[in-house]
């Protein structure tokens, strides 16, 4: 398992910085839960051998990788709103960035009342199929959705968000909710795995050309895959009218999932007459979490707030 002191630089390091600056360090409570998505093994093929990694340096300071156990890291909301998140984090599915993108969203999230499920989910480079990562995300949104009492959550207000490679996760799960990943017979599975909203920031949307030089797609899919391969795991492929109410997130300036990603979703869930909005900041990069003071990036979590609670509204 996971040390959370390690990933938090003792606690105070992300509260130092962005949208959390101002936040008083007693407001984080309730932390430190975790839930197991599978009881024994999990389902299908691979396996890891050796400890969770936790990254040490670099870009991958804060990832965690090689992972045999799958699960929901819980944040309980001081004052309930009655929604609930789960927040995935990115990594081109060789590694999850908790430190920089799903920890300081889900505290963000938690600090304003949301219920949130910080997914660490498996990873095809571990050595696990393909399809693993989003196998834990349906049982994630199952799980939760069945507990939905026991966490104070309006079991039609639960929703999804994921960074890059976990905005492809979360996309996948918000658009192909019913497609069957893995066979389940337990009482978590007489509910559904589709999340009633998403929040996709600079996710990787496509894999097909130009967008072809993701991680994502190397590991989804290999480096020489076919047109079907390519069209099976892109998102927009599954762009429809019923499609979960989406909102996208994307900086001008990104490198690694530019604005077309997402420009791609948007168009074709615009088409199906799909509800879905779209920002783009000018600046900001890859892999940016809360933003910094001086971005206008760092504005995402309160418009996300107002988009939820309109979405929340309307349903």
């Amino acid at each position: 398992m996971i040390n959370r002191r390690s990933i938090l630089g003792g606690g105070g390091a992300l509260i130092a910085t962005g949208a959390l600056a101002s936040i008083a360090t007693p407001a984080r409570a309730h932390t430190g839960e975790e839930i197991l998505l599978w009881q024994g093994k999990a389902p299908g093929k691979g396996g890891v051998t050796g400890p969770e990694k936790i990254g040490e340096a670099g870009a991958g300071y804060g990832a965690v990788s090689n992972i045999a156990t799958p699960r929901m890291r819980v944040y309980r909301p001081n004052l309930p709103n009655g929604k609930a998140v789960i927040v995935c984090g990115g990594g081109g599915y060789f590694r999850i960035q908790l430190w920089k993108e799903s920890t300081p969203a889900a505290q963000w999230l938690q600090l304003n009342g949301y219920t949130v499920f910080e997914l660490i989910y498996r990873l095809p480079n571990d050595g696990w199929e393909a399809t693993a990562p989003f196998a834990d995300a349906q049982r994630a949104m199952k799980i939760v959705r069945s507990r939905a009492s026991e966490f104070g959550i309006e079991r039609d207000k639960i929703g999804i968000m994921g960074m890059s490679a976990g905005g492809h996760l979360a996309g996948f799960t918000a658009l192909q909710a019913a497609r069957a990943l893995y066979a389940g017979k337990d009482q978590f599975e007489a509910v559904s795995a589709r999340p009633d909203f998403a929040a996709l920031l600079f996710p990787v949307v496509s894999l097909r050309k130009p967008f072809d030089t993701t991680r994502t797609r190397k590991e989804i899919i290999g480096s020489t895959p076919n047109a079907a391969a390519e069209n099976v795991w892109s998102l927009d492929t599954y762009a429809a009218q019923d499609a979960p109410p989406m909102i996208l997130f994307s900086a001008a300036d990104d490198l690694t999932t530019p604005p077309g990603h997402n420009l791609t979703l948007f168009t074709a869930l615009s088409a199906a007459k799909a509800s879905v909005e779209m920002h783009i900041f000018a600046d900001g990069g890859h892999g940016w979490g809360l933003g910094t003071p001086e971005q206008t990036l760092n504005q995402w979590p309160e418009l996300f707030n107002a988009w939820s609670n309109r979405v929340a509204i309307k349903n």
